[in-house]
């Protein structure tokens, strides 16, 4: 009776494991060269701008095939890292090496692939006042990046391999964390090879089943946001910061959400910024004792994508006693939800294209 029972548990067993989902595994890896120019966004730069960049942008992307609600929604894209190096062929600006996670979305049958990636890069040769001066664009190492290629792309034409053109966009910032910060922009064309490291395996994309919209009442959020900044002013001093944000939104269905609310900034680098400016520039007639303070109004737009989901909002100041960039500002991003409720994020605010931090903030959604 015993060696029966043991017989069952082991075929129900066997049976539980054969009838459980396979997720599929395929990857593919890519390899492009670049060459183009750094765009003249700011004519502080000018001076930089002498040559053509040029590099490789390698990547490594995760196929999707459906298995998650959301890989239907977005058109199963890839999910992956990729590499970049970039030769700006300028010894006061340096190089790059590039770190950044990616996302590939298609379009028109999947012939045309999108490439958003964000990331963090190193430069060899940011300013300094003695032996790089004239480094006005980089004032760390360390920058924040952003890189978007638009490619025609097409996979597995020939024992794996397949062939990748277009155009990428790569931007280097240290969203002023130190001084200088005019950033840089490269516009480059790419030519590359892919190879699928799984060609003898071919999956089905799986079709969405039928399922109801999703509607929610109005949720109130608040959020900490905090970091370090400094001004345009060299050697002013990196301060710390915090920003207090409550706002309502409303969700509109599986992908989108508005949202309406207000931002408290306590940003302590603009006392610094008030100081220098009421005794080195009188003529600006900057009182010594003015709020550092400000109050901003903001809608904004949330779209979710699995756990993840990127936030753009654009504000207004109601309060704003310092002249410091104008009165409208922007902010996007990325949140990570950790359960229905709690959430982390990472944004950068700017005026316009004119950064000022890149904040890390945490909150909850009620």
């Amino acid at each position: 009776m015993k060696r029966l029972l043991c017989l069952c548990i082991l075929a129900c067993s066997s049976y539980g494991f054969s009838q459980k989902e396979e997720i599929p595994k395929k990857f593919v890896i890519d390899a492009n060269q670049f060459y183009g120019s750094i765009v003249l966004h700011n004519p502080d730069i000018s001076h930089l701008i002498t040559d053509h960049p040029g590099g490789i942008i390698l990547g490594l992307s995760k196929k999707r095939f459906g298995n998650e609600e959301w890989e239907s929604l977005y058109g199963y894209p890839d999910t992956g890292f990729s590499f970049v190096y970039q030769n700006t062929n300028n010894s006061t600006l340096g190089d790059h090496f590039g770190l950044y996670a990616h996302y590939n979305f298609y379009f028109l049958r999947r012939n045309l692939q999108l490439r958003v990636g964000q990331g963090l890069a190193y430069n060899t040769n940011p300013y300094d006042k003695t032996e790089n001066f004239r480094n006005n664009a980089y004032g760390s190492h360390i920058l924040a990046s952003t890189m978007v290629m638009l490619n025609y792309h097409k996979e597995n034409l020939v024992a794996g391999f397949g062939l990748k053109a277009g155009i990428s966009l790569l931007h280097y910032s240290n969203a002023n964390f130190k001084a200088p910060n005019t950033s840089t922009n490269t516009m480059a064309f790419n030519l590359g090879l892919t190879y699928d490291l799984d060609a003898e395996k071919s999956y089905e994309f799986i079709q969405p089943e039928t399922t109801e919209k999703i509607t929610e009442p109005i949720r109130y959020n608040v959020v900490l946001r905090s970091g370090a900044n400094e001004s345009d002013i060299i050697d002013s001093g990196r301060y710390g910061f915090l920003i207090l944000s409550a706002y309502a939104d409303k969700r509109l269905g599986r992908k989108s959400a508005i949202q309406f609310g207000t931002d408290i900034f306590f940003s302590n680098f603009l006392k610094e910024l008030i100081r220098f400016q009421s005794i080195s520039f009188p003529e600006l007639d900057v009182a010594p004792d003015t709020d550092y303070k400000r109050v901003g109004l903001f809608v904004g737009h949330e779209l979710f994508v699995n756990k993840m989901s990127v936030i753009a909002q654009l504000g207004y100041y109601v309060y704003y006693p310092f002249d410091f960039e104008g009165q409208v500002y922007n902010r996007i991003g990325l949140k990570r939800y950790f359960g229905d409720k709690v959430f982390g994020a990472i944004t950068l605010k700017s005026h316009g294209a004119k950064a000022e931090t890149v904040e890390f903030g945490i909150g909850i959604r009620l």
